[in-house]
C-alpha cells in the first residue's frame, strides 16, 4: 500500500510540473469543400450537382461572410468556411424556393428547376461568436440521440450560422480515465456516474450516481459518438466548446486523499456531492489531467466551459478567495493548453444575484485576462446581467436567449426583445465587448417561430421588423401567404409570445400533481402570461383557413400546437368546476365535472398523437434503442420516465419540472393520476367528510414511483390526421371555450364569424 501511494504521488508530481500538449484539433478533421458539399447533398435531397460550392477562407473586415449568385447555369454558394456556405444555402432556399426547416414542421419540396438568382446576394455577420446549446439540452432533449439525429442538428446549426456549439457528449470517458489514474477502481466510481438522462447535472457537480449505475457500454458508445460529432462540427468550420474541471470528485475522494480540503454541497434535495476546494494544489493537478485526457481523446479548439458555482453560493465574500479560485481554474486549463479560453455561464450572477455584487463579480472575473474569458449572458431576453455589470468589466460576452426550461411544451417567448435587443446591445456603447449571440435553451423541439426569429439576428446588425419577418416566415412555412393566418399570428406574437410574467411560460394544471388549487405554484405555475381571449381569437382564425393549407406540414403543426394550448388553458376552467362541486358537496355535479376533465385529457392525447413531435412513445423507444442488453434497456427507460415526471426520488422538490404535454403522457400518466385523485375525493364525499390531502399525496407518490418501472408501450409513430382531429375538438369545445351562441356550427359559420 505504501509503495502504491508513493508511486501515485510521484505520478501526480510529474503531472503538476507540466505536460506536452498534442493539439488534435482541426488539423485532424479539416474543414473543406467536401464537408460543405455533403451538407448541400443532405439538405437538398441529392441535388448538390445544381450548386457550386466555393470556400474563400479570408474574412471581410474581420467578419464571417457568405454570398450566393448564378454562374454557368448553377447557383454558387460561397463563404469563408462551411458554416458560411451552409448559411448561403439556407438564405437562397428560403428566398428563392419557399423552403423552410424547423424541428417542428418543414417545407422541403424544391422546384423541379432551381431558379437562378438575378443578382449577387452577400451578407456578413457582426458577431464573432454564434453560440448554441445549454448543459441541460443534452439531457432534456438529446439524451437518446444517435449520430443520425446529431447530424441533422449539426446541419441545422450550420444552416443558421452557428459556429460555436457546446460539445459535452462523451465526457464520462474523460472522467473515468482521470480518476482511474488517481487510483480509483471501477467499484469506487460506480456510485459516482449518474444515469444517462442526468449526466449534465453530474458534470455540473449537482448530483452523484442518480438513476445509475452507468453501464460501461454507454460510456464507450458516447466516446465514439463524441468523436463523430466533433469531426462533423469541425469539418464545417465550427469551434466546439469542451468542458474543464471544476472540482467535482467521487464520494470516496476523502478516503483516497484524507489531507485534501473537500467541501460538500447539496443541490435541490439530492444527496451531498463532494467538491475539491480550488485552493488545493490537487485541484490544479486534476484539472490539468482532465484537459490532457480530453485533448488526447477529442482534440481541442482551445475553448473550455467551466462554472465554479453552479446554483451554489460561495462560502465567503472575500475578493481574494474568489480571485484565487478563478486563477486556479484558469491555470488548470492554460498550463496544458496555452491558448485556452474560459467560457463561463453568467447564470450564477442572476440565480444568486443577492450574493454577486460588483465587488464579487470583479474579483471572480479579474483573475483571467480579458482575451482569455468569454461570458454567456444566459437570459438576455428576459433578465440581462450585462447592463448591471458594466458589460462584464471588459470581458467579451455573448447575448443569449434562454427561453425554455425543461423542454416544457407551452407557447411562450419574448419576441420584442428577441427582435430588437441583440442589435440594440451591439450598437450600444455601454455594451462593452459584446462579441456574439447565442441560444441557451434547456430544451429544443418546441416553439419553432421563436427560434427562427432569434436566428434572424445572426447575419444582421439592425433590429428585426417583426411583421416583415412574420410575413416571410409564414409564406415559407405554409407554402403561400394567407392574410387570415398572418393576422392570427400577429395576435399570437402580441399575446402568448410576450411573456413578462413567469419563467418559461405558464404550465397547465393537467401536468401538475392533482389538487383543487387553481395555481399550485412551484413547478406547476398556471399563472397566465397573456390574455387568453386573444389566443382564442387566433385559434378561430387558424381553424378557419385550414382548407388552404391541407398540404402544409408547418401549418398542421401550428394548428395542433395552438389547439393544444387552448385546451391546456381550458383545463383550469374544468378543474375549478370540479373544485366547486366538491365544495358544494354535490356528488353528481362532481362526477360530471370530473368526467369532463378526464375527457379533455383524452382528447388532448388523441390530438397530440397526430404529430411525431408530441409522442412519449418516441422518447421511450429511443431510450431503449441505445441499450445493448435487456437490463440496459430497462435502466434507460426508467431514466427517460423519471426525468419527465418525478425528476428525482418520490419527494423530489422539482417533480414535474420537465413535464411534457405529449401523447402517452396524457393517457398513461396524467389521466390515471387525476382519475385516482377524483376517486379518492369522491370516496370522502360519500362518507360526508373532507378528503385527506396529505394521504392522497402520499399515495400518489407511491403510484408515481411505480410508474417509473413500467414498460407499457405507447405509440411511437403518429396516428390520425392533424386537421381532422383539430376540427373534432373545435366542434366539441368551441361553444364553451369561445362562449359562442348555441346555434353556432363550424361548417356554416366559422368563416363568417372570423
Amino acid at each position: 500500500m505504501i509503495r502504491k501511494i508513493a508511486c501515485l504521488l510521484a505520478f501526480l508530481t510529474f503531472i503538476s510540473c507540466g505536460v506536452t500538449v498534442r493539439t488534435a484539433s482541426k488539423a485532424e478533421a479539416p474543414q473543406d469543400v467536401d464537408a460543405a458539399v455533403a451538407l448541400v447533398e443532405r439538405v437538398t435531397g441529392g441535388r448538390q450537382g445544381e450548386f457550386t460550392v466555393k470556400i474563400t477562407p479570408e474574412q471581410i473586415d474581420g467578419k464571417d461572410w457568405f454570398a450566393y449568385y448564378a454562374k454557368d447555369g448553377k447557383v454558387v454558394l460561397e463563404g469563408n468556411n462551411g458554416v458560411s456556405v451552409a448559411s448561403a444555402l439556407n438564405s437562397y432556399l428560403k428566398t428563392h424556393c419557399g423552403w423552410h426547416l424547423t424541428w417542428c414542421g418543414k417545407q422541403d419540396k424544391l422546384p423541379q428547376v432551381l431558379p437562378l438568382p438575378q443578382e449577387k446576394v452577400m451578407r456578413t455577420s457582426p458577431y464573432k461568436y454564434r453560440y448554441y446549446l445549454n448543459y441541460c439540452t443534452f439531457n432534456y432533449t438529446m439524451s437518446w440521440w444517435d449520430f443520425d439525429r446529431w447530424q441533422k442538428e449539426i446541419d441545422f446549426m450550420a444552416l443558421n450560422g452557428i459556429n460555436m456549439p457546446l460539445a459535452l457528449t462523451g465526457q464520462n470517458s474523460v472522467w473515468q480515465r482521470v480518476y482511474r489514474k488517481l487510483g480509483f477502481t471501477d467499484e469506487d466510481l460506480a456510485g459516482f456516474f449518474s444515469g444517462p438522462a442526468y449526466f449534465n447535472w453530474f458534470w455540473m457537480g449537482n448530483l452523484d450516481g442518480w438513476c445509475g449505475p452507468l453501464p460501461q457500454s454507454f460510456m464507450d458508445d458516447h466516446e465514439q459518438l463524441q468523436k463523430q460529432i466533433l469531426s462533423a462540427e469541425r469539418s464545417l468550420g465550427m469551434t466546439p466548446i469542451l468542458p474543464a474541471f471544476t472540482g467535482h470528485v467521487p464520494p470516496s475522494f476523502k478516503e483516497k486523499f484524507p489531507q485534501a480540503k473537500v467541501r460538500t454541497t447539496e443541490w435541490v434535495n439530492f444527496p451531498e456531492v463532494s467538491i475539491l476546494d480550488p485552493s488545493e494544489e490537487l485541484f490544479t493537478t486534476i484539472g490539468k489531467m482532465f484537459i490532457q485526457e480530453q485533448i488526447d481523446l477529442y482534440g481541442t479548439d482551445h475553448y473550455y466551459s467551466a462554472d465554479t458555482f453552479n446554483e451554489n453560493t460561495p462560502p465567503t465574500h472575500d475578493p481574494k478567495y474568489l480571485n484565487d479560485i478563478s486563477a486556479k481554474v484558469f491555470s488548470s486549463m492554460q498550463d496544458v493548453d496555452p491558448e485556452a479560453v474560459w467560457v463561463m455561464q453568467g447564470w450564477l450572477f442572476y440565480h444568486e444575484r443577492d450574493y454577486w455584487g460588483d465587488k464579487e463579480i470583479k474579483a471572480l472575473l479579474g483573475a483571467v485576462p480579458d482575451d482569455r474569458m468569454i461570458i454567456l449572458d444566459l437570459w438576455s431576453e428576459r433578465h440581462p446581467v450585462w447592463n448591471r455589470t458594466n458589460a462584464y468589466y471588459g470581458k467579451p460576452w455573448i447575448w443569449c436567449m434562454l427561453h425554455n426550461f425543461g423542454q416544457n411544451i407551452n407557447m411562450s417567448g419574448n419576441v420584442t426583445s428577441i427582435a430588437n435587443d441583440p442589435a440594440n446591445a451591439l450598437n450600444d456603447p455601454a455594451s462593452g465587448n459584446m462579441s456574439g449571440i447565442g441560444l441557451t435553451m434547456e430544451g429544443i423541439e418546441q416553439n419553432p417561430m421563436v427560434y427562427a426569429l432569434m436566428l434572424e439576428n445572426v447575419w444582421r446588425d439592425q433590429p428585426v421588423d417583426k411583421d416583415e419577418f412574420l410575413r416571410s416566415y409564414l409564406t415559407q412555412r405554409y407554402g403561400s401567404f394567407n392574410e387570415t393566418a398572418f393576422k392570427a399570428w400577429q395576435i399570437i406574437m402580441a399575446s402568448a409570445y410576450e411573456n413578462t410574467v413567469n419563467n418559461g411560460g405558464q404550465e397547465s394544471i393537467l401536468t401538475g400533481r392533482p389538487s383543487f388549487k387553481e395555481n399550485p405554484g412551484g413547478t406547476t405555475n398556471t399563472k397566465a402570461h397573456y390574455d387568453k381571449e386573444e389566443l382564442k381569437k387566433a385559434w378561430q382564425m387558424l381553424v378557419s383557413c385550414h382548407e388552404d393549407f391541407v398540404h402544409s406540414d408547418g401549418y398542421r403543426y401550428d394548428l395542433v400546437d395552438v389547439t393544444r394550448q387552448v385546451l391546456a388553458d381550458y383545463a383550469s376552467v374544468l378543474q375549478q368546476k370540479v373544485a366547486k362541486a366538491y365544495e358544494a358537496g354535490d356528488i353528481e355535479a362532481f362526477r360530471k365535472a370530473a368526467d369532463d376533465f378526464l375527457g379533455l385529457i383524452d382528447d388532448m392525447d388523441s390530438l397530440l398523437g397526430t404529430r411525431n413531435e408530441f409522442l412519449l412513445g418516441r422518447w421511450l423507444k429511443d431510450a431503449r434503442a441505445i441499450g445493448h442488453t435487456q437490463q440496459e434497456k430497462d435502466l434507460y427507460e426508467r431514466n427517460a420516465r423519471n426525468l419527465i415526471t418525478l425528476w428525482g426520488n418520490k419527494d423530489c422538490r422539482i417533480r414535474d419540472y420537465a413535464c411534457r404535454q405529449w401523447n402517452g403522457m396524457m393517457s398513461g400518466f396524467y389521466h390515471p393520476r387525476w382519475e385516482r385523485f377524483f376517486t379518492f375525493v369522491e370516496a370522502a364525499m360519500q362518507k360526508g367528510c373532507s378528503y385527506d390531502e396529505e394521504m392522497f399525496i402520499s399515495e400518489s407518490k407511491d403510484w408515481e414511483w411505480e410508474w417509473l418501472s413500467g414498460h407499457e408501450e405507447y405509440p411511437s409513430e403518429p396516428v390520425g390526421d392533424e386537421i381532422q382531429e383539430c376540427l373534432k375538438i373545435w366542434n366539441k369545445y368551441s361553444k364553451d371555450i369561445l362562449h359562442l351562441e348555441d346555434d353556432f356550427e363550424y361548417e356554416a359559420d366559422v368563416e363568417a364569424y372570423v
